[in-house]
């Protein structure tokens, strides 16, 4: 099941997103409340196309919090210390998380501002988890129940500032640096989803991977933030880059792909 947040003559909505049949495009189904936290929803019975007008996608949540989990790949961690050998790294058996807040997050076609004061702005495509009920101490082992879905995301990083700084708070929580979407898949099998990513419509072969290449999975990763800080209906957790990431420069067009949930495009603006 997927289930979108989209904006409707500027009104935000949720929607069961639906294909038809007869002309193989995607539909909204609108629904009559926030489809997290349990509770129920119904169909309103009215019925979008994705390209009607005033209908726009929107990122799939709000969250109150989002966590990023670095060097969670061994191809990508290699990848970074040999470009960025100055950088302290923590071996590979730990989970290095880091925190973006709800400021940074965009939907789909939302442009993604490029600081002035950067140089480096660097694309990361990731899995996204989507929290669907309250989390606190959970096992690993049970993890997974708590878990609405998943959604593509985009971990933009200021690359100068992540080298130049103690702490990635500027590097990785700047506005627009997380784009998510284009909506919440609820049915994938997220321990093999197949991440590409393209630029300029060119496809970045090295920029690619697959979760079954993590070296935290993902209940792991739920179980461990758990034991520290609640996790609440639509928070996000970032679970990692794959490989190598790359810059982005203004008027570049983005586009992070998971197979079996769709695409996320935002596009590059100047500040």
């Amino acid at each position: 099941m997927r289930i979108a947040r989209f904006s409707l003559n500027n009104t935000p909505h949720y929607a069961f997103v639906q294909k038809d049949e007869a002309s193989g495009k995607d539909f909204l189904v609108e629904l009559d409340g926030y489809p997290l936290g349990g509770q129920q929803v119904q169909p309103t019975g009215q019925r979008y196309a994705l390209d009607a007008e005033g209908v726009r996608l929107l990122a799939p949540v709000l969250p109150s919090k989002i966590y990023g989990l670095a060097f969670n790949y061994r191809d990508h961690t290699v990848e970074f210390a040999n470009q960025h050998p100055d950088i302290p790294q923590q071996p590979l058996s730990e989970m290095n998380v880091f925190m973006k807040p709800s400021t940074a997050v965009i939907g789909p076609d939302d442009p993604i501002v490029y600081p002035s004061a950067s140089h480096d702005l660097e694309y990361e495509p990731e899995l996204v988890v989507i929290m669907g009920r309250v989390a606190k101490n959970v096992s690993a082992e049970n993890a997974m129940d708590y878990v609405l879905g998943f959604t593509c995301g985009n971990d933009v990083s200021m690359r100068d500032f992540q080298h130049d700084d103690p702490m990635w708070t500027r590097a990785k929580g700047f506005d627009t640096s997380c784009p998510l979407g284009p909506w919440i898949e609820t049915d994938l099998n997220y321990s093999d989803a197949r991440i590409s990513f393209k630029l300029n419509g060119q496809e970045i072969e090295d920029a690619g991977g697959t979760t079954a290449n993590l070296i935290n999975d993902i209940p792991r990763q739920i179980a461990f933030i758990s034991s520290f800080a609640t996790l609440l209906p639509g928070d996000a957790i970032m679970t990692g880059s794959p490989h190598k990431s790359g810059q982005m420069h203004p008027r570049d067009e983005a586009i992070v792909h998971i197979d079996g949930i769709g695409d996320l495009r935002n596009v590059i603006v100047a500040e």
